[in-house]
């Protein structure tokens, strides 16, 4: 079983539109709403492919209550709070161009931080394989938040997997003690200091991670593939050529396939990959099922050289 924590869930409404065009009157089709939240979509995207998992979030008032009906038969944990839980709204264009509009949520007093941290402790007796934290922080909680989450998940020997951004993550990565870091390219960048142009950038960025004693960095990159580094290795992974929809919940999905993954660090990349790849073919935060995977289209290079520009990739 994999635990997940988000301790800023939303309700995400998408709506597709064929161009945004600003002061325009734009048709909508195929709007979606999904509950949303990094770890609530990685949840999802383990349910949906059969692995087991279990959802602890916080949850208050009406949009609340409808987050939890969207959660439907998936397995979670509700924290009760006295805010109101918050709605995204993604606009995702013809051409898989997504523009998000996301609130920044509702404030926890420092009792409902404690009484989060103390559910996910309950939850990790139970043994789980992982700990996802994912997500932004809510208003009121310390920024230590996740550092906190991978002191309680290694007192019982649980790995921690860490994707979250800004002052959050460099608290974490500073502190160590996560089993996985998954940024995005910007994410990386914002937290080395400098643009990452290629796969060496990358490599040395998160070769400082490690050092910090961080077991291994998962980054995605979006159409680009993406590449993991552990300290004696890297590798890169190209997924298939698909027709983007929307990009929302792909990086959740990735870190789910990841997760979903015995064995070597080049299976757990083919499989971050190909589930990355097919969430981006499917509208709004719809996550794949079996029948959306091309695993097998997966390219995986081993030590790739540290010239190549991530953009030509």
């Amino acid at each position: 079983m994999i635990l997940t924590c988000t301790p800023n869930p939303s309700v995400d409404h998408t709506l597709e539109v064929p161009e945004l065009r600003l002061g325009g009157i734009l048709r909508i089709r195929s709007p979606t709403t999904e509950a949303g939240g990094k770890g609530v979509n990685v949840s999802r995207a383990l349910r949906a492919m059969g692995h087991a998992t279990t959802a602890v979030l916080p949850v208050g008032g009406a949009t609340g209550a409808e987050l939890t009906s969207l959660l439907g038969d998936l397995h979670h944990v509700a924290v009760p709070i006295a805010g109101t839980t918050r709605k995204n709204f993604t606009l995702a264009e013809g051409d898989g161009t997504t523009t998000k509009l996301n609130s920044s949520g509702p404030e926890l007093a420092p009792e409902e931080i404690d009484g989060l941290l103390e559910t996910v402790e309950a939850e990790l007796a139970r043994g789980p394989e992982w700990l996802v934290a994912s997500g932004s922080l809510p208003i009121g909680a310390p920024v230590d938040f996740y550092a906190r989450l991978a002191k309680l998940a290694g007192s019982r020997g649980v790995p921690l997997a860490l994707d979250t951004s800004g002052e959050p993550l460099e608290a974490a990565v500073a502190a160590g003690g996560n089993a996985l870091l998954k940024p995005n390219r910007e994410e990386l960048s914002a937290l080395a200091g400098r643009d990452m142009e290629t796969v060496g950038d990358v490599a040395r960025a998160a070769g400082t991670a490690v050092a910090r004693g961080n077991r291994a960095v998962l980054v995605t990159l979006g159409p680009h593939g993406a590449v993991l580094a552990e300290a004696d290795g890297t590798w890169w992974g190209q997924g298939p050529s698909v027709v983007p929809r929307s990009t929302v919940g792909a990086g959740d999905c990735a870190l789910a396939g990841y997760l979903s993954a015995d064995g070597s660090p080049e299976g757990r990349l083919r499989r971050a990959v190909a589930w990355g790849a097919a969430a981006v073919a499917l509208p709004g935060t719809t996550v794949p099922g079996p029948e959306d995977l091309r695993a097998e289209s997966v390219r995986v290079v081993a030590d790739p050289p540290a010239s190549w520009r991530l953009d030509d990739l």
